[in-house]
C-alpha cells in the first residue's frame, strides 16, 4: 500500500494507498498491540474481535486522539473503531501516524520519537529518533520507508522492521519540501532554491534469512527542473508521478511516469497550495486568502468555484472519487464539491479542537479531528458515517475517561480586514562575489493579502523570487563594476514600493565562509546562532549575514557585526525546524559563500495562556470547587503539566485539562489561576472564581391545612449544591421528604395545632425552619330523612308534641334529664371525637342506621349526638374520627 504522509502536522494530512499489500491478508491480534509495550509507553485498551479484524483489514485508518493520548484503529466497513491503544507519554502532543497493510509508523512531533510496528511479526520499535518539531517528515509505502529532514536537506531509507537505516542518505539542498510517494511507490522531493523536483526509488529490504544479502541504498531516477531557482514550490503527488505547484508564478506543472512535464499557468489570485496527495486526474490548487478553488486537468482549469465563509483558515482542498472536500479549521466543517464545484452537503464537525485530517485509503476517505471524540468515515458514493473514537463498544477493554468538554463558545465574527498593496521590503543589502552579487533582504509587510513574490531588478534584468526565499544570487556580473539592486513585494493588489540596496562591486576577493554555525533555542523564546570568526584574506570583515532555513524556504534573519546573532523571540515560528548559514562581508562589501548549515533547532517558549478557564461549584462535595480550561498553544516545547493555585493552595495536573480542589470553607469565594508549564517555564494565568456549596437556606412561605393533611410550602436557597427536603410534623410521628418547595403530611388530627419542621441539607449541611398551624375541624350534618311520601317526618319536628327530633345529651345515653338541646335536621356540627354508648336506631331513616356510638359535637359546648342522627363530611367514616 502507498501512504502519502503529512505536510504539516498541525494541518491537513492526507495519506493514500496504492493498493493492497501483495494481496496478503494478515491477521491483527491482541499480540500486535501488547508489542507496543515501549517507546511512548504504549498500553492496549481494546481490539475487536479477530474476524472482523480480518475482514476490515485493508480498509481501515489508524488516527490519533491528541486530549487523550490515543491511537484508534477506524473500521472504514463499519465506521466503528475496532482497537484503541493508549499512548500516555504523546498525550497532548502532535503525533504523525502513517501507515500500509503491513506497517504503521508513528513520530511525536514535540519530541522527534519515531516509531514502528510490523503487523506480520507483532514486533514494534522505538530505537530512532528525529529531530523535534515541524519539519521532518516520515514516509512510508508497502515496506518502504524514509525520514525526510526537510530543514537539512537529508532522506534516509529506514527499514520499518527495525528503523535501521538503509543504504546512505540522499542529500539536497537545505530547505526541501514534499517527501510523500505517489501511487507508483516513488517518493518525490522539491528543492525550492534549485527550482527542482526529484523521483526516489527505494532500495529493497535486507533479506531476513541468516547471510542474505544485504539491500543497497535508495537512489534517485529522475529529478525535473519546474521552477527557476529560490521560487516557492509545493508538491501533490499523483497515482502516476506529481504536480509541482510554482507558488511565485502560479505555474503548475504535471509530472507523470515517463511523459515530459505539462506546465500550465494559472488565473490564481494569491498563493496556491496542494493537499499532499490527489487522487485521480485533476489537481485541485486552494488559493486560502481569497478561498477559491482551481480543478487543473490536463488541458487546463476545467472548474473553480468558491468555499463559502470568511477567513483565510482553509485547507488544501483534496480529491476523492470525483468531488473535492475542503477543511475549514475556524468553522470545523468540510466544504464538499461536486466534479463541476457545485457544492453538496457540508461535513461538520460540532467541537473539533483544531485542524482535521483528511486521509484516502482502500476505498473510503477517513477525516478526523485530532482534538475531537468524533471522526467521519466517506466511502465511494460520498455517503458520511460519524465515528465515536472513545465509545466504550471496543471488544478487550474500556476506555479511559473522556476528558471535560471545555470547547470554547465560538469567536465572535471578525471584521474583514483593509486590504492593500504590500509594503516596502526592510533591510535589503547586497554583498559583492567573485563575479556576482548576493541580495538579501527581510519580509515586507502584506497588509492583509499574502505576498506572491518579491521582484528583484538589478545588472539590467528582473528576477522573480518566492515570498519564503527572500534572497538572490546574481551571476554573470563584472568585477570593479558597480551595481545596485531594486527589491518590492508582490500581492493580489499589487506592487508595493521599491527599496534599494547598497551599491557593491563584484570582486575576486571575497572572505571565507565561518567554518560552522551552532544554533540554540534559549527558554525565553530567543535563538542564538554563533559561529567563529571568518577568514578576511587580509580585508576586515564588516558584518555577518545570517540566514533562517526552514521546510521548503531559506530566508535571510538578521545581521550581525561580531560571530553571534540573538533572534528576537517571535521573529521564527515556535515549534518549527530552523538551521542557519551565514555568509561573511568583507569592508569592501564582498561576500562569501554560505557557511556549512549548522543542526536544526525548534524555537520554543512558555506556553500560550490556558484559556476558557472554567472553576465551578461542585455540587456534591463540600468545599470543593472543578476547574477546567483549554490547553494553549504549546509554543515550541510540550507542556508537561498545568499548575493550578487556588486559596492558597497549588496543585499540578498532568493527565489532562481538569482537576476538583477541595478543602475550603462552606460559601467561600474560591480565585483560580492556570498556568501551562513547558521546559521554558510557567505560562501567565488564566483565571476564574467560584464559590463552594453554602449551608442551605430555608424559608416557609405558608402552610395550607386540612382536616387531617397540611402541606406546607417553603423556599429554599440551596447554596449551590443539591439539597434534600423532609418535613416533620411535632408529636405525632407523621413526615414527609423529596420535593424542596412544597410537601405535604398526613395522618394528622382534625381542628389540632401542629409544629412543622422543614429540613433542608446538602454537602455543606443543614438548617431548619418551623411553622405552627391548626388543622381544619371535621363537621357533621345532623339529620333526618324525609317521610314516605317525601314530605318531612313529623318524628324529626321538635315541635310535634311527644317527638324531640335531632337530640343532643350531655351523655351518651338517652336520658331526658341529660337532654341538653335539639339540632334542626340540616344543621353542622364541629365533631371532636366518638365514644361508645346506648344504641340508636335511626329506624324512621330510608336506610336502617344504627350504631352504639355516639359523637362529641360542638353544641353548648362539647356534648353527644348519636352517629345514627349525624353524617359526617368527608364520607360518613367513623376511622376518621378519634375515640374520646
Amino acid at each position: 500500500m502507498t501512504s502519502a504522509d503529512s505536510a504539516s502536522t498541525e494541518g491537513v494530512r492526507v495519506t493514500a494507498q496504492r493498493r493492497k499489500w501483495r494481496s496478503r491478508g494478515y491477521l491483527v491480534t491482541m499480540g500486535t498491540v501488547l508489542t507496543l509495550a515501549g517507546g511512548l509507553g504504549f498500553t492496549v485498551l481494546g481490539l475487536g474481535a479477530a474476524d472482523q479484524a480480518v475482514a476490515s483489514f485493508d480498509a481501515a485508518s489508524w488516527v490519533w486522539s491528541r486530549s487523550k493520548g490515543e491511537v484508534a484503529r477506524i473500521n472504514g466497513v463499519t465506521a466503528k473503531v475496532d482497537t484503541r491503544v493508549d499512548v500516555p507519554k504523546a498525550r497532548g502532543h502532535a503525533l504523525e501516524v502513517t501507515q500500509t497493510d503491513r506497517f504503521v509508523l508513528l513520530r511525536d512531533v514535540n519530541t522527534g520519537a519515531i516509531g514502528s510496528l510490523d503487523l506480520t511479526t507483532l514486533q514494534e520499535y522505538w530505537n530512532s529518533t528525529s529531530s523535534p518539531g515541524l519539519g521532518v517528515r516520515v514516509a512510508l509505502d508497502e515496506d518502504s520507508a524514509f525520514v525526510v529532514d526537510t530543514v537539512q536537506g537529508q532522506v534516509q531509507q529506514l527499514d520499518p522492521r527495525t528503523l535501521g537505516p538503509i543504504g546512505e542518505p540522499l542529500r539536497f539542498p537545505p530547505g526541501i519540501t514534499g517527501g510523500i510517494f505517489d501511487g507508483k511507490g516513488k517518493l518525490w522531493i522539491a528543492a525550492p532554491s534549485e527550482g527542482t523536483v526529484t523521483a526516489i526509488a527505494p532500495a529493497s529490504l535486507p533479506s531476513d534469512s541468516p547471510g542474505g544479502a544485504t539491500a543497497g541504498g535508495p537512489r534517485i531516477v529522475r529529478t525535473e527542473a519546474v521552477a527557476a531557482a529560490s521560487h516557492d514550490l509545493t508538491v501533490s503527488t499523483l497515482d502516476d508521478g506529481v504536480a509541482v505547484l510554482d507558488r511565485t508564478t502560479n505555474l503548475l506543472a504535471t509530472i507523470r511516469d515517463a511523459a515530459p512535464a505539462v506546465k500550465q499557468t494559472l488565473p490564481l489570485t494569491g498563493p496556491g497550495s496542494l493537499a499532499p496527495h490527489t487522487d485521480g486526474r485533476s489537481v485541485p490548487v486552494t488559493v486560502t486568502d481569497s478561498r477559491h478553488v482551481y480543478v487543473v486537468g490536463d488541458q487546463g482549469v476545467r472548474a473553480d468555484f468558491t468555499v463559502p465563509g470568511d477567513g483565510d483558515a482553509l485547507q488544501p482542498a483534496v480529491a476523492w472519487e470525483g468531488f473535492f472536500y475542503v477543511a475549514d479549521s475556524d468553522t470545523g466543517k468540510v466544504h464538499v464539491f461536486d466534479a463541476a464545484g457545485k457544492a453538496q452537503k457540508d461535513i461538520t464537525f460540532q467541537k473539533p479542537g483544531g485542524d482535521l485530517e483528511l486521509d484516502v485509503r482502500e476505498g473510503y476517505l477517513f477525516i478526523n479531528a485530532p482534538g475531537s471524540s468524533t471522526a467521519r468515515v466517506v466511502d465511494d458514493n460520498h455517503a458520511v458515517r460519524t465515528v465515536d473514537k472513545y465509545a466504550d463498544d471496543v471488544l478487550g477493554g474500556d476506555p479511559p475517561a473522556t476528558p471535560p468538554n471545555t470547547d470554547p463558545p465560538p469567536p465572535e465574527k471578525p471584521k474583514k480586514p483593509l486590504v492593500a498593496k504590500p509594503g516596502a521590503p526592510r533591510n535589503v543589502k547586497a554583498a559583492a562575489g567573485n563575479a556576482e552579487a548576493r541580495v538579501t533582504w527581510q519580509a515586507a509587510a502584506d497588509n492583509n493579502a499574502p505576498i506572491t513574490r518579491y521582484v528583484v531588478e538589478g545588472a539590467g534584468k528582473t528576477f522573480q523570487v518566492g515570498a519564503d526565499q527572500r534572497s538572490l544570487t546574481v551571476t554573470g556580473l563584472t568585477n570593479g563594476e558597480s551595481y545596485q539592486f531594486a527589491v518590492h513585494a508582490v500581492n493580489k493588489k499589487g506592487d508595493g514600493p521599491t527599496r534599494t540596496s547598497n551599491s557593491v562591486k563584484p570582486t575576486s576577493e571575497v572572505p571565507d565562509a565561518p567554518t560552522a554555525v551552532t544554533a540554540e533555542a534559549k527558554p525565553d523564546g530567543t535563538v542564538l546562532v554563533s559561529w567563529p570568526a571568518a577568514n578576511g584574506q587580509g580585508l576586515e570583515i564588516k558584518r555577518y549575514t545570517v540566514t533562517a532555513i526552514s521546510e521548503g524556504g531559506s530566508a535571510p534573519i538578521g545581521d550581525a557585526t561580531e560571530t553571534s546573532l540573538t533572534i528576537a523571540a517571535g521573529q521564527l515560528e515556535y515549534g518549527k525546524q530552523y538551521a542557519f548559514t551565514v555568509v561573511s562581508v568583507n569592508e569592501r562589501g564582498a561576500g562569501s559563500k554560505a557557511s556549512p548549515v549548522s543542526g536544526s533547532v525548534v524555537p520554543f517558549n512558555k506556553p500560550g495562556k490556558p484559556e476558557g478557564v472554567d472553576a465551578a461549584t461542585v455540587a456534591e462535595t463540600a468545599g470543593a470547587i472543578k476547574v477546567t480550561w483549554q490547553a494553549p498553544a504549546d509554543n515550541g516545547s510540550a507542556i508537561s503539566k498545568y499548575v493550578v493555585r487556588a486559596g492558597g493552595k497549588s496543585s499540578e495536573v498532568t493527565g489532562g485539562t481538569a482537576v476538583t480542589l477541595t478543602g475550603f470553607g462552606a460559601g467561600e469565594t474560591v480565585a483560580v489561576e492556570v498556568r501551562a508549564v513547558n521546559d521554558a517555564g510557567e505560562s501567565e494565568p488564566g483565571t476564574a472564581t467560584a464559590k463552594t456549596v453554602s449551608v442551605p437556606k430555608v424559608t416557609i412561605t405558608g402552610v395550607d391545612p386540612g382536616i387531617d393533611t397540611a402541606a406546607i410550602s417553603f423556599t429554599v436557597d440551596q447554596g449551590g449544591g443539591t439539597a434534600s427536603c423532609s418535613v416533620d410534623s411535632s408529636g405525632t410521628g407523621s413526615s414527609a421528604s423529596g420535593s424542596c418547595t412544597k410537601l405535604s403530611v398526613s395522618k394528622l388530627t382534625a381542628g389540632t395545632a401542629y409544629t412543622f419542621t422543614v429540613t433542608a441539607k446538602n454537602a455543606a449541611g443543614s438548617v431548619t425552619a418551623r411553622s405552627t398551624t391548626t388543622t381544619d375541624s371535621r363537621y357533621g350534618i345532623a339529620t333526618c330523612n324525609n317521610g314516605e311520601n317525601g314530605d318531612t317526618a313529623t318524628y324529626c319536628d321538635k315541635d310535634v308534641s311527644g317527638r324531640n327530633g335531632n337530640e343532643i345529651f350531655s351523655g351518651t345515653q338517652q336520658d331526658n334529664d341529660n337532654q341538653v338541646g335539639w339540632a334542626k335536621p340540616g344543621t353542622r356540627l364541629q365533631a371532636y371525637c366518638k365514644k361508645s354508648g346506648e344504641e340508636v336506631y335511626a329506624y324512621i331513616y330510608n336506610s336502617d342506621k344504627r350504631s352504639t356510638w355516639w359523637i362529641q359535637v360542638n353544641y353548648s359546648g362539647k356534648n353527644y349526638i348519636p352517629w345514627a342522627w349525624l353524617n359526617l363530611e368527608g364520607g360518613d367514616d367513623l376511622n376518621d374520627l378519634p375515640t374520646c
